[in-house]
């Protein structure tokens, strides 16, 4: 059973850091591409950050580049998002998405809220 588990979500204030991780089993979590989607309220869902399989090259929105950094470790079959200088505008359920053998799998979220 494929489950993807999230966690790193919290209140912090503007400029501040976090760093989400997702938890992956039931898969090849070294054959899947992983990646981080968000959605704030009222907002249709945003694409954050993709990583392939080998953390060649990982690609982010233009919302997000070089404040926010995707990485993963196969050893431990969790993808990280290191989120640094925060702003209100990031505030959004953050999820990881894992795509392997042609099929999608989603967690459930964690919630990132940004205010002061």
């Amino acid at each position: 059973q494929v489950q993807l588990v999230e966690s790193g979500g919290a209140l912090v204030q503007p400029g501040g850091s976090l760093r989400l991780s997702c938890a992956a089993s039931g898969f090849t979590f070294s054959r899947s591409v992983m990646s981080w989607y968000r959605q704030a309220p009222g907002k249709g869902r945003e694409l954050v950050a993709v990583i392939a399989k080998t953390s060649d090259t990982p690609n982010y929105a233009n919302s997000v580049k070089d404040r926010f950094t995707i990485s993963r470790d196969n050893a431990k079959d969790t993808v990280y998002l290191q989120m640094n200088s925060l702003k209100p505008e990031d505030t959004a359920v953050y999820r990881c998405r894992a795509d392997v053998l042609g099929s999608a799998y989603w967690g459930q979220g964690t919630q990132v809220t940004v205010s002061s």
